[in-house]
């Protein structure tokens, strides 16, 4: 009786012990946060939306908040695709879906966002579990399949024309994060059959370049217009293929391509800034080459020359705007009875010569402050002629004045 005690204790310790290392691997069992209905623009260390609505506050952005009626869709969940996903679900994006049929490898630990314990379990199931415990806000679609067979080709078009935010409609964006050219092919033919805005990327097989570009069907050059575009990056092919070496690939290099990407994505859906409708990278000489490449009226996909048509029909139909030059809206205090201004005191020429050493700038760089020359500019005086009378004859003088 004694000894089956004994083990029945040792028995609920070890559950105890194990329930501890279960609340510890899944965030000491701290329950996730609620949903928010709205994001508030409250300045507070509790409201996760704060510093993405100063964005509205400062001017950068018209109306931050439309980002929660975007659904976009992300074709491969690997080294760009995850962070990517990622980076959409902090910024608060109103719905994803995710396509990829990989499974999560000990071999992707040198990647970002998965970690060794979802080994095994498919890469987007991952995905999910983790991005949904960083904002619960998000709606989140996954298909664990290859979109490139018949039957997943289909169900893929299908998802892209009725899986947006409300059932039925087509999602804002679609982001090619994948690695090989037949997935690619896919992509670019179901976009261009429903004339569907998509925006492709990659890193290169030596990891040190990648890209990121805007495709909309009709206007700009699809992915089978013109062989793909990559980045030169001044190294010798004949040290990439080698028996025995896999491709490599690089966080850092991911990293950056998929910040490149959501970048766009936000430039684009919240209209403002300079779209790019292709933007390079090279790491070796931090190059960043950017073009605009017109559709192919020879492209072999009869879909992209059809949207090509109907591109010109619409431009053919667009009436001509006026030109005419949008003036500067006057910031005026909101509480300003007197309507008083400030100016500055400091002329041009003074600041110019508060600048200190004139600095060779390239275009678009210019210096955050100025800084004053060191040396003390002499002051031309009229020198002052010594006196010979004594100071009670100059005080003398003084009173009598």
């Amino acid at each position: 009786m004694a000894d089956s005690t004994g083990v029945l204790e040792q028995l609920q310790r070890r559950i105890r012990e194990l329930e501890e290392k279960l609340a510890r691997e899944t965030g000491g069992g701290q329950t996730h946060r609620v949903r928010i209905e709205r994001m508030s623009p409250e300045v507070t260390d509790s409201n996760p939306y704060s510093r993405l609505m100063a964005l509205k506050r400062m001017g950068i952005v018209k109306d931050y908040e439309k980002i929660r009626t975007f659904a976009v869709a992300i074709v491969g969940v690997g080294g760009v695709g995850s962070v990517t996903a990622e980076m959409l679900t902090r910024c608060g994006i109103g719905k994803l879906l995710l396509f990829d049929y990989d499974k999560v490898e000990l071999a992707n630990m040198n990647r970002l966002f998965f970690q060794p314990h979802q080994a095994g379990l498919s890469k987007v199931k991952a995905a999910e579990h983790t991005l949904r415990s960083i904002n619960p806000d998000v709606q989140f679609e996954v298909h664990n399949y290859n979109i490139t067979t018949v039957d997943n080709f289909q169900h893929f078009m299908d998802r892209i024309s009725n899986g947006g935010l409300e059932d039925g409609k087509p999602v804002d964006l679609v982001l090619s994060c994948v690695d090989n050219f037949e997935a690619r092919m896919a992509i670019n033919a179901a976009c261009n059959e429903l004339g569907q805005i998509w925006m492709e990327s990659g890193v290169s097989e030596n990891a040190v370049s990648g890209h990121i570009q805007l495709i909309i069907p009709g206007e700009s050059a699809c992915f089978a217009c013109a062989p793909p575009l990559v980045v030169a990056a001044n190294i010798d092919e004949k040290t990439l293929k080698r028996e025995g070496v896999c491709a490599a690939s690089l966080p850092t290099t991911m990293g950056v391509v998929a910040g490149l990407l959501v970048q766009n994505v936000l430039k684009y859906l919240l209209n403002f800034g300079s779209v790019s409708f292709y933007l390079g990278y090279n790491a070796m000489q931090d190059f960043f080459p950017t073009m605009t490449m017109k559709p192919n009226p020879q492209c072999d996909d009869r879909n992209c020359r059809k949207q090509q048509e109907e591109y010109k029909k619409k431009a053919a139909a667009r009436p001509k705007e006026d030109i005419f030059v949008e003036e500067e809206e006057e910031i005026i205090h909101e509480e300003n009875d007197w309507g008083i201004e400030l100016v500055s005191e400091v002329s041009e020429e003074e600041m110019k010569a508060a600048s200190g050493s004139a600095l060779d700038l390239p275009e678009g760089i210019m210096p955050a402050y100025t800084i004053p020359d060191k040396e003390e500019k002499s002051i031309d005086e009229a020198p002052v002629t010594e006196s010979e009378e004594s100071l009670e004859e100059l005080m003398a003088k003084m009173k009598s004045l």
